[in-house]
């Protein structure tokens, strides 16, 4: 084992013990491989599942295959989408059977830390689906909550901004700038401290460096 496996690790299996804590289900895979075949044994055909806008999700390259089980992918991305059938199917998949998602932040106290323009990803983790996957790559693990809020104004936000193309100052300047523009994707602010009562969130960690 290298010294990066061996820290990944280390932090991993840390954070999972306090996301355990804390009451979610929370699991550790040394690659991504592993940690997407545990994603499809939560998937049956049929299946209604939803998707928060996530470079995690895209990286693990799973939606190929959660559709070959047969399952029905809500994917508001999907190019040549009106406005209006965008925000039907971010609006569908709050009551989806499952609701795939990464995180912005997780600290080693075991909390999620998630930054939103429009809300409909950090609504559907809190409560709605029938169960929840949060995927999160090592490169997310973080101190404390102003930790997880610096890695967001630092990293998360300028990258997707620049991935999305919007004309927000980060993109120029590379760090959050607390910008008022109509743009803004940084907008509705969650700190999941405990499993919500109602939902069922499996919270799967990777000992790889995935999305932003």
């Amino acid at each position: 084992m290298s010294v990066n496996q061996w820290h990944n690790e280390t932090l991993g299996q840390k954070v999972v013990e306090a996301l355990r804590k804390n009451n979610f289900d929370a699991v550790y895979f040394d690659n991504k491989e592993d940690a997407v075949e545990h994603v499809l044994k939560f998937i049956s055909p049929g299946m209604k599942v939803g998707m928060g806008g996530s470079m995690t999700l895209k990286e693990l390259d799973i939606l190929s295959k959660i559709e070959a089980k047969g399952a029905q992918i809500l994917n508001h991305n999907l190019p040549g989408l009106t406005e209006e059938e965008k925000l039907e199917i971010r609006r569908q998949q709050l009551v989806s059977d499952v609701f795939l998602t990464s995180t912005n932040a997780l600290t080693l106290d075991g909390y999620l830390v998630n930054v939103d323009g429009t809300g409909n990803r950090v609504s559907a983790m809190t409560f709605g689906p029938k169960k929840v996957l949060v995927l999160t790559g090592v490169n997310k693990i973080v101190k404390d909550t102003h930790a997880a809020l610096q890695r967001i104004q630092l990293i998360a936000s300028p990258k997707n901004n620049k991935r999305l193309g919007y004309p927000n100052p980060c993109v120029k300047t590379g760090t959050c700038m607390d910008c008022q523009g109509k743009t803004r994707i940084c907008n509705i602010y969650s700190i999941l401290k405990r499993k919500p009562s109602k939902t069922d969130i499996t919270v799967v960690v990777i000992g790889e460096n995935l999305g932003y």
